[in-house]
């Protein structure tokens, strides 16, 4: 939903800011619940961003909220400014799913991509089964931007200090500045496409940190080579090496079968395997296909009520 009624606001009536972070924020209504930004919001391993944090309506501090950290926070909430006026919703999803008590209180937390972004989200210890020409190919993997060439990784993948901003940074900051849940079964993360292989990396680098990854439309290309594409076998490789146990984690995939989504399926079903050796079941564990789907916020926005009723659901 479009936002508005911003209000610049230098002392949050929350928690006392963090040293060495921004106490100015700004506040925006959405159709549900209000959003507080933090602009340009610094990290000592990555560049800087804005972070929106979503409150529920009747937001109180005397309770403790679950917390879904979601990556390409600016397609979450707002359609007006992003390049193809499309969003999630999720403040309509999340919202009323609250509200109809199917879900436990919760805040979201929605993190901005920046230029970098293939770089950050790209699983970087995938690489490490590779060969060394096959690496080499991938670093060099080129896309062309309007009349510009330039590398799809830049200088290579960066998902590692990524990771370290959400868990040594991110985290601490939101955990002392809103009243949350701080444990792993209250603390989730979720994406699409690229979005959707971070949170699968994210749950396996830490999986003492998140304890459920909702993964949509998941790039199991990494790049967008469809033929003698190495990098879908590795990610394999290192899903099947790092995946939590199922115990204490929630894992969600999806896919639709047009455009982008189209090239998923085999890499997923793949997945999919793994996760039965490994011992998940239907209550820890969703793969669902989508027929018809496209790789877009739109259907995004029509199938994120399951993925979130099914990591928060209570």
């Amino acid at each position: 939903m479009v936002l508005s009624g911003l209000i610049i606001n230098s002392s949050p009536d929350l928690h006392a800011q963090p040293t060495g972070k921004k106490a100015k924020s700004i506040v925006l209504n959405v159709a549900n619940g209000t959003i507080r930004r933090f602009s340009d919001f610094s990290s000592k391993f990555v560049d800087s961003r804005n972070i929106d944090v979503w409150l529920p309506d009747g937001y109180d501090i005397k309770k403790k909220y679950a917390v879904l950290y979601m990556h390409d926070g600016q397609m979450l909430f707002d359609s007006t400014i992003n390049w193809n006026h499309q969003e999630w919703g999720v403040d309509e999803t999340v919202g009323r799913l609250i509200q109809e008590n199917k879900i436990r209180d919760c805040i979201v937390v929605g993190i901005w991509n920046t230029p970098l972004r293939h770089s950050e989200y790209f699983p970087q210890k995938a690489l490490d089964y590779l060969t060394e020409d096959e690496k080499k190919d991938v670093l060099n993997t080129t896309v062309t931007f309007g009349t510009e060439k330039k590398r799809l990784l830049n200088d290579g993948p960066i998902s590692d200090n990524y990771l370290k901003f959400l868990v040594q940074e991110l985290k601490p900051f939101i955990d002392s500045t809103f009243s949350t849940l701080k444990d792993p079964a209250n603390t989730f993360i979720a994406g699409s496409s690229m979005g959707g292989l971070i949170s699968m990396y994210a749950i396996c680098e830490y999986p003492q940190v998140f304890g459920g990854a909702a993964c949509l439309s998941t790039h199991w290309p990494g790049t967008f080579k469809t033929e003698d594409n190495p990098v879908p076998s590795a990610f394999i490789k290192y899903f099947r090496d790092y995946v939590p146990l199922p115990k204490n984690h929630k894992l969600y995939f999806d896919y639709g079968t047009e455009t982008l989504d189209s090239n998923y399926k085999p890499t997923q079903l793949q997945v999919d395997k793994i996760m039965k050796l490994k011992g998940y079941t239907p209550l820890n564990w969703i793969t669902k296909e989508f027929p018809g789907a496209a790789h877009t916020e739109t259907a995004w926005n029509t199938r994120f009520y399951i993925s979130v009723s099914f990591l928060l659901g209570k």
